[in-house]
């Protein structure tokens, strides 16, 4: 089979190589691989940043994929061979990247009628990260103000529309380009901001009348995370998902004592990783899930924009996610 691997930890350098299929083990499935989803963990791991599983290479990126069942591994019963399904590729999300991925059957969804291949690759990670983080990390509540970064992104672009469907009362969108912004207004926030500039907390401030806003989502790393801290209302809650900018966040003694002594304390800062819940939550995190999916095959959730690449463009993939310049899902096409 074809896979596109990288060989050493750095550059975004893919060798699309002739590999074995893989064999399922117990518990697991062999998936046809329609569509793998490119998510900015790949990315991380492709780099060698910190990461809660170990990278060893070479390494095939990818833990979003759709595709169709090929084979069951032993003690597996279902979902049956030829089952249209989207999972969790490989043991701790790797390998999607591929004609052909393992997945434990117990993270693989069998897809409703009505849902492409393109679609459910986007679901898992993306769409699932943006559910947990707003109804069980953040606990946004009806009537809180919300501040999406890359909100045209895969996790923005559902985080939008999750968050109007939980009745918040403001929802600020932050975007890299001006050109941004009407795609952001147009998946339902209220306000957009270009948080290319330099000025951009204070027009968070602004739109919210110097009050700030209950709920934050946060993923660039460096020095965003405490301008995003600066954004924060009384009692306020920030979640971080992501690091996307490589740089490690810290906290001077200014922002410390703005968390602490401030007139807008009791702010909380949250840490969000997916594969914990599906680990460690399965329930919750596969009830997220599957509303998510009811959601979008009823049309009340629209699949952010999707980009199909052919698996031999796993280069460009990454190198548009890290320059910025892709707008809603990046998903790869391993047969095309």
């Amino acid at each position: 089979m074809k896979a596109a691997r990288v060989h050493k930890r750095g550059p975004s350098v893919f060798e699309l190589d002739s590999i074995p299929v893989p064999e399922p083990g117990p518990g697991q499935l062999l998936i046809r691989v329609e569509s793998a989803g490119v998510n900015f963990s790949d990315v991380k791991r492709r780099r060698g940043d910190a990461y809660p599983f170990p990278t060893e290479f070479p390494f095939i990126p990818g833990g979003e994929i759709a595709g169709t069942v090929e084979a069951l591994g032993s003690g597996v019963d279902s979902p049956p061979v030829g089952t249209k399904v989207f999972a969790l590729a490989g043991p701790t999300g790797f390998g999607g990247y591929a004609q052909y991925a393992v997945s434990y059957a117990a993270t693989a969804m069998p897809m409703p009628e009505g849902l492409t291949f393109d679609a459910a690759s986007t679901l898992l990670i993306a769409g699932s990260t943006a559910r947990l983080i707003l109804t069980e990390t953040a606990r946004l509540q009806s009537g809180e103000s919300v501040l999406i970064p890359a909100a045209t992104g895969g996790v923005g672009s559902f985080a939008i529309q999750l968050a109007a469907q939980a009745g918040a009362g403001k929802i600020i969108a932050a975007v890299s380009s001006d050109a941004r912004r009407e795609l952001a207004l147009s998946l339902g926030a209220h306000e957009a901001i270009n948080s290319s500039r330099a000025n951009w907390p204070a027009e968070v401030l602004n739109c919210t009348g110097g009050r700030g806003v209950d709920v934050a989502l946060e993923a660039s790393g460096g020095t965003s995370l405490a301008d995003t801290l600066s954004c924060l209302a009384p009692f306020g809650r920030l979640v971080v998902y992501g690091a996307a900018s490589g740089v490690s966040s810290t906290l001077d003694a200014t922002a410390s004592e703005k968390v602490f002594y401030s007139p807008a304390p009791n702010q909380s800062i949250l840490a969000f990783n997916i594969g914990g819940w599906f680990m460690d939550r399965p329930r919750v995190a596969g009830r997220a899930l599957y509303e998510l999916m009811q959601d979008v095959v009823a049309g009340k959730i629209q699949i952010p924009r999707i980009t199909t690449l052919p698996l031999a463009e796993a280069s460009l993939a990454h190198n548009l996610l890290e320059q910025r310049k892709s707008e809603g899902k990046l998903v790869l096409k391993p047969w095309a």
